[in-house]
């Protein structure tokens, strides 16, 4: 890894002179934080404390959330009933991720920030629907991030706009042949391109199947080998999963969840090759460790689950060519001029 240069340097020194600067201004408040902690029999000391720019004042601690509420409870899949949560806490417009109590603010968890990152903002536009989600029909659940709250409740927010493409699904999906698909950006294109336009996305596998009445949905999002997250002391590949289950008779899905599944490097290169039928073709098991981070059951219309699954895969047009079979235009347009341009200049992608 090359030595940062010193304006790098620069910029890093005065991001932890500006953390200093906010913690010492924030003092009475992370006392008066502290002093209520202590009421719950949480001790913190200034090292559970962080000023984090996009995010605030943020306390720290193993199972903070858990300790903080004791009346949460959560399902099997480690998620909280959403119904519980806005009973409980409050939404504020344009503070999405976020809920709101007297003196701390839950946050939706990690893996819903951008890169997985736990010290990004949250990718668009998932938990913005997720947060606006208001359906009698529709019981929802959310992972949270438990060890982590925020104590500057006010409706200061960092956000970050990205243009994203709801797709239109007008097939009947009753009618939808059971099998896999497998989508994959362009092979030619070199790996600025996939970063910029695809979001280092490496494919993306689709599979249906019909048990009975239902139709069962899944999707695997596979990025390149250099999205990478540590895990327990681990290094895994990130993979975005979707499950859905659509009622024939009804014609609408009765349950609907996403989750993260992590690979290793051995599974991550056998899989990403292969399809959804993997286990089925190979002597190699895959199963990997995975993570839930939000559900629904109920009547869910085929348009909210349009719109969720393309926001929970932030920024991948080929969801949307899934769905419309075809680029968004302005992936197209980019495609097209970067093709002519290299074209002048006697280059190939």
């Amino acid at each position: 890894m090359s030595e940062p240069t010193e304006l790098q340097k620069r910029h890093l020194q005065h991001m932890a002179d500006t953390a200093k600067e906010k913690l010492a201004d924030n003092a009475d408040l992370i006392y008066s934080f502290t002093k209520f902690c202590e009421t719950k029999g949480v001790i913190l000391s200034a090292d559970n404390f962080k000023y984090i720019q996009i995010i605030g004042i943020v306390a720290c601690y193993p199972n903070l959330v858990g300790k903080l509420c004791s009346d949460f409870s959560k399902d099997k899949e480690g998620l909280v009933d959403f119904n519980f949560l806005t009973k409980r806490f409050d939404r504020h417009p344009h503070a999405e991720g976020f809920l709101y109590s007297d003196n701390f603010m839950l946050m939706a968890h990690p893996y819903f920030r951008r890169e997985f990152y736990p010290n990004n903002n949250f990718a668009p536009r998932f938990t913005d629907l997720f947060w606006r989600l208001n359906q009698a029909d529709i019981d929802a659940y959310i992972s949270l991030d438990f060890d982590r709250v925020r104590i500057n409740v006010n409706n200061s927010t960092y956000k970050e706009f990205d243009t994203w493409y709801g797709a239109q699904f007008n097939n009947d999906i009753n009618s939808i042949c059971d099998g896999v698909s497998k989508l994959r950006p362009p092979l030619d294109i070199d790996d600025f391109t996939n970063s910029f336009v695809f979001a280092d996305t490496y494919s993306l596998d689709i599979k249906w199947e019909t048990k009975g009445k239902i139709k069962i949905f899944q999707a695997e999002e596979f990025k390149t080998d250099k999205k990478k997250i540590h895990k327990d002391g681990q290094e895994f590949f990130p993979v975005r999963y979707i499950h859905a289950e659509f009622d024939m008779e009804k014609n609408s899905f009765r349950h609907f969840d996403g989750a993260v599944h992590f690979y290793n490097s051995n599974e991550y290169y056998n899989r990403r090759e292969s399809d959804f039928n993997y286990n089925s073709k190979n002597n190699f098991k895959i199963k990997t460790a995975s993570e839930k981070l939000f559900k629904m059951n109920g009547n869910i219309s085929t348009a909210t689950w349009i719109e969720f699954t393309s926001h929970f895969l932030t920024g991948n047009p080929l969801v949307f060519e899934y769905f419309e079979g075809k680029y968004p235009v302005h992936v197209s347009e980019y495609l097209v001029a970067l093709q002519i341009d290299k074209s002048k200049n006697g280059e190939s992608f």
